[in-house]
């Protein structure tokens, strides 16, 4: 099912500001080259990562699934001078991939890659995150979320991307097994009284979810 109109979205992104050029050409070579390229978020939803860092001037970004290296790059815009973002990636060819793309930015020594199992990784890394963007297997997110909520700053966030998956959670009886983990993840969100969140129907939907007062 697709969510947004053609004509909608392609008017959102004449009236979004645009990318600069490292992030363009991730954009278009993911889209050329990539098997997955469905996978990149879209200009409209990247210059909303990068418009969200900036706002938030964040210490300490985790971003769970790095695909290409799109996000990560719009995520650290808002990056300090003294902060780091610290992105996990399972697949080693996309891996490699965003490794080269972050060699060339201008924040590449404040992003750090690492490759493997995220439920594995995040345990090991010990800061206190003001920034999350999960966008993993879907299976994961509840995992995920329990893992990074704890060490959530005071006035951090997290963002979760396609908590729509594609429409099929809007089913009356939701099925398959990505869909199934996606609306149990709203689900458990919506319920969590240690946090309150708003879903966003951008692209295939946003969740921002920050800790109660």
């Amino acid at each position: 099912m697709q969510l947004v109109d053609d004509l909608a979205e392609q008017y959102a992104e004449r009236f979004t500001s645009p990318q600069d050029a490292l992030l363009t050409r991730i954009y278009e070579s993911t889209l050329k080259d990539h098997p997955h390229a469905h996978m990149l978020s879209s200009n409209v939803q990247g210059q909303f990562l990068s418009f969200i860092s900036t706002i938030m001037q964040p210490r300490y970004i985790l971003e769970i699934g790095t695909f290409t290296g799109y996000s990560a790059l719009c995520l650290s815009e808002g990056l300090r001078p003294d902060g780091a973002l610290h992105t996990i990636e399972l697949r080693d060819a996309d891996a490699d991939v965003a490794e080269g793309n972050f060699k060339i930015s201008s924040a590449a020594d404040r992003i750090f890659l690492h490759r493997g199992n995220a439920a594995d990784i995040i345990p090991t890394l010990a800061y206190q995150w003001d920034l999350v963007f999960i966008d993993a297997d879907k299976t994961g997110y509840l995992d995920y979320y329990e893992l990074v909520l704890p060490r959530l700053s005071e006035n951090g966030i997290i963002i979760a991307d396609n908590v729509l998956f594609h429409g099929q959670v809007l089913a009356e009886t939701v099925t398959g097994k990505n869909a199934e983990a996606i609306h149990a993840f709203n689900q458990h969100v919506a319920n969590d009284t240690r946090t309150e969140q708003v879903l966003l129907t951008m692209r295939d939907g946003l969740m921002l979810i920050k800790k109660r007062k």
